[in-house]
């Protein structure tokens, strides 16, 4: 692109000169030319580049074709002001190229002859070097505005792809909040089912170690159950022992004994 504006630049002078060449154009230069009953030396290839550039003529370039260009100048100005630079037909421009490499062919030469002359002089030379400036930069131009469209898409693609990539990291961080959430749910499981362990394992230590106070519970329950039956006998026998024993002296109850 920055050799485009380069080159533009170059041409811009160019334009400037086939406007100038145009502005100094008026009615009276042009009259004066078109009263010529015959053209003075050289003048004739001025009418022909005119007239090749201006009217696309391929066979009539002789004067009174010429004339008949000039016939209203004001058009005829006017033509050369919005005359299309950029496309000029390559058999034009060949043809051009014979006129412009005559030593003749030249602007203080054609002016010396006639001011309206002088400045059609200009006004080709300047639209034909414009033209070929132009040629060499359109290609460039259309090549940069290419790569620019190439490069505005890539990049509206480009954004498309940080869109995604930005919408699955956020998924991803949504995950990783999830799995941590779902770990931090894990870890208290696994410490209340530590916990419940322990639990167990003080139950099952009771438990074990109630199994022998349950053993010594039912021989004590069946030792009572027993002794209930002869508590009454017992009862009796001791009352009947201790009544027997009583009216004897201590020392005959400890040699009985």
């Amino acid at each position: 692109m920055a050799a485009c504006e380069i080159e533009l630049a170059s041409a811009i002078p160019l334009i400037k000169e086939a406007e100038a060449a145009v502005d100094c154009l008026n009615i009276n230069a042009i009259n004066e030319l078109k009263s010529f009953s015959t053209l003075a030396a050289g003048l004739e290839h001025v009418i022909k580049a005119c007239l090749l550039l201006n009217k696309k003529e391929k066979k009539n370039h002789n004067w009174d074709a010429g004339k008949k260009m000039l016939k209203d100048p004001n058009k005829f100005m006017q033509e050369l002001k919005s005359f299309d630079k950029e496309n000029i037909d390559e058999w034009i421009l060949k043809e051009m190229d014979i006129i412009i490499a005559m030593d003749v062919y030249k602007f203080d030469i054609m002016n010396k002859k006639s001011s309206a002359a002088g400045s059609l002089c200009k006004w080709s030379l300047a639209v034909c070097s414009y033209n070929k400036v132009y040629k060499f930069v359109k290609p460039l131009e259309d090549s940069a505005k290419e790569a620019e469209f190439i490069a505005t898409t890539k990049l509206a693609e480009l954004e498309v792809v940080r869109a995604k990539v930005a919408e699955i990291i956020a998924k991803v961080n949504e995950l990783k909040d999830q799995l941590e959430a779902a770990e931090a749910k894990k870890r208290m499981v696994e410490e209340r089912a530590e916990a419940l362990n322990a639990k167990l394992d003080l139950a099952n230590r009771l438990v074990g170690g109630l199994a022998d106070e349950n053993k010594r519970w039912k021989a004590n329950v069946i030792t009572l159950s027993t002794e209930s039956l002869t508590m009454i006998g017992n009862a009796i026998l001791s009352a009947a022992f201790v009544s027997y024993i009583g009216p004897f002296s201590f020392e005959f109850r400890c040699d009985l004994w």
